[in-house]
């Protein structure tokens, strides 16, 4: 961990989460990452944009993230009325894919990736201090090609739904 993540996880927020320990990851809201997220999936903060799995099944997972107004991809979009970007929902979705999918493939042969992004649809804005829940399914695997769908909700409101597909990439090295 840097100075700057140091620094991040001890910044106070609306909703920061229980306390990081020690040895944590910290997310850019200062809640601890959960350790299965970590364990499952090669992004890190800034760009690691789910928090905690709720529930997870074979083919269905559950998780969530908490925006802050101190993300990098909204202190420009816009000035004095932030939104979190459309593209950045569906990459919180395409990770929580790949953590749902992280048990289904080996991950030494390399990185989940994303192939295709069809269908979407955005409902609602999301703004800095909103958590968005996404659930991320399964519904078809052809070799080593996974297709999902996933659904965005805040406070129980539709924000965006994506289909998706994703494969895994030969890693570098």
């Amino acid at each position: 961990m840097n100075d700057s993540d140091s620094q991040r996880g001890s910044m106070t927020h609306a909703n920061p989460g229980p306390a990081v320990p020690p040895d944590a990851v910290a997310s850019t809201t200062g809640a601890a990452i959960d350790p299965a997220i970590l364990a499952a999936i090669p992004h890190r903060p800034p760009m690691l944009l789910v928090e905690r799995i709720l529930e997870r099944s074979d083919d269905r997972i559950v998780c969530e993230k908490t925006f802050t107004s101190d993300e990098f991809f909204v202190q420009g979009h816009y000035p004095g009325q932030p939104i979190v970007p459309g593209v950045i929902l569906c990459e919180s979705a395409m990770q929580s894919g790949a953590v749902l999918l992280s048990d289904k493939a080996d991950a030494s042969a390399g990185v989940p990736v994303a192939t295709r992004i069809n269908e979407v649809k955005f409902k609602r804005m999301v703004r800095p201090g909103d958590t968005i829940r996404i659930e991320a399914r399964l519904t078809e695997r052809l070799a080593d090609a996974f297709f999902m769908t996933a659904k965005i909700t805040v406070d129980g409101q539709l924000a965006a739904r994506l289909d998706f597909a994703c494969a895994i990439a030969k890693a570098n090295g």
